[in-house]
C-alpha cells in the first residue's frame, strides 16, 4: 500500500519561506505524479503543484507561480515544496498525494489523486 507523510508545517511570518517534506513509500506503477494540495478553512481543497516522476515535469498553481518550487530526491523518496514570500492567504493544511498518470489527466486535480498523506499545517500571519 502507498503511504505519504507530509511534515514541515508551521508557523511562519508574511515574506517568509518554509520547506515541507513528502515522504513517499515504494510507489508500484511507472507514471505517476506526487502532488501538493491545500485547504483552507471554509474552501475546498485546491492544487498547489505536482511534480511527474518520469520526466520531472512541474506544475504551479497560478496563486503560488514564482513562489514556490516543487522538487523531489528520487534517493530518499522525498519530494519538497519550497514555498518562498509566504502570505497570509496561504494559510492552509497541505497536503501531498499520489496519482497514476492516465491517458487524460489534470495536474491539479484533487480527483486525480488516490493516495493522500496526513496534512501539515502552514500559517502564515502578517
Amino acid at each position: 500500500e502507498v503511504q505519504l507523510q507530509a511534515y514541515g508545517g508551521g508557523l511562519v511570518q508574511a515574506g517568509g519561506s518554509l520547506r515541507l517534506s513528502c515522504a513517499v513509500s515504494r510507489f508500484m506503477f511507472d507514471d505517476y505524479a506526487i502532488g501538493w494540495f491545500r485547504q483552507a478553512p471554509g474552501k475546498e481543497r485546491e492544487g498547489v503543484s505536482c511534480i511527474v516522476s518520469s520526466n520531472g515535469r512541474t506544475y504551479y498553481g497560478d496563486s503560488v507561480k514564482g513562489r514556490f518550487t516543487i522538487s523531489s530526491d528520487h534517493a530518499k523518496n522525498t519530494v519538497y515544496l519550497q514555498m518562498n514570500s509566504l502570505k497570509p492567504e496561504d494559510t492552509a493544511v497541505y497536503y501531498c498525494a499520489a496519482g497514476v498518470i492516465g491517458s487524460s489527466w489534470f495536474p491539479l486535480i484533487v480527483d486525480e489523486y488516490d493516495y493522500w498523506g496526513q496534512g501539515t499545517l502552514v500559517t502564515v500571519f502578517s
